[in-house]
Order: structure tokens, then sequence, then C-alpha cells
């Protein structure tokens, strides 16, 4: 795997670039040898937590992990775990959606398909909306105990989500 890892506020050290390596490397086993993806790994501080974000990026999907930790190799340890605890969870979802698709390069191993329950609807809500600006979204989000809100952004002319971060702060993301 060709591994890019860019530190913020954070000497990389070869030490600390070896084991991110070898960690992620572990994921190798899980994709083609001809089309091993490229991966993105960040590493950052906010206070005493060591922060380490892995981005995977492939042809047809993008797999996404985050940890914080006191220490930063325990950290690496849990993003590692956490990458593979999502390969594995999805592996049949994937094979199933991306089973014809050329350039469908994950899981070495065979997938029975018919072996696994497939995921379900359990809830669906249906909710009127009316136009809005963020901050009066980020106050029914808060008054809905959710962490997440979707709205009709009055400012931006479209349906946003406003969703509350890990760290306190909030993010929007605009459907265009």
């Amino acid at each position: 795997m060709n591994i890019s890892i860019h530190g913020d506020h954070v000497k990389i050290t070869e030490s600390i670039k070896e084991y991110v390596e070898t960690k992620i490397n572990k994921l190798s086993k899980y994709f083609d040898a001809n089309s091993v993806p490229d991966v993105i790994v960040k590493v950052r501080v906010r206070g005493v937590k060591q922060i380490i974000e892995v981005t995977v990026p492939t042809k047809l999907f993008t797999l996404r992990a985050e940890e914080e930790h006191e220490d930063l190799y325990a950290a690496i340890d849990l993003v590692q775990k956490k990458l593979e605890g999502q390969i594995r969870k999805n592996k049949t979802k994937l094979a199933k959606k991306y089973r014809d698709k050329k350039g469908y390069v994950m899981l070495n191993e065979e997938v029975d398909l018919e072996s696994e329950e497939s995921s379900s609807i359990v809830r669906r809500k249906e909710v009127e909306y009316k136009p809005m600006d963020e901050e009066e979204a980020i106050l029914q989000m808060e008054l809905s105990e959710h962490d997440f809100f979707v709205f009709k952004n009055s400012n931006e002319k479209c349906v946003s989500v406003v969703y509350k971060r890990k760290d306190g702060t909030f993010g929007i993301i605009n459907a265009r």
C-alpha cells in the first residue's frame, strides 16, 4: 500500500512512520495485489489527545476511520482495528453492490453472498421542513436531541444537514 503520512503540529518520526506502515499494511490482505489503494494518514494533537485519521479511497468507495488516545501508538492500533472491522462488517454488502463493476478490487477471499443477513431499515420518519438559517437549525437539532438535523437552508438555497462533531463543534453538509 502507498501510505502518505502527514503531521499537523506533530513531527512524524521514523519510528512513528514505520509503526503506521506496519499496521496499515495489514489491511492489504483485503485488496487485490494489482489494485492496492493509496492511503492518507493524518496525525494531529488536540490537548493531550493524539488523533489519527486514516482514509482509504478506492475507485468505488472510501473507507475512513479516526481515533484519539493519549498514546499515539494506541490510537494507531485502534484505528487499524476500526478499519478492519469496517471491512469485515461490510464485505458482503460491498461484494453484492460491486461484484459486477469493473475496478472492484476488494476481498481476495470468497464471500458467500447468501450467508449474511441484509441490512434493513427499521424506522422511517417523515418531517415537514421550512426554510431556516443555520443557527435555527442548530437550535432545532439540540431540541430534538439528535446529533444531526436536515433542513432547507434559506441562506444557501439548498437542502442542508447540520451535525454535531466529536469535538463539540458543528458541521454543515449542503446538497446541491
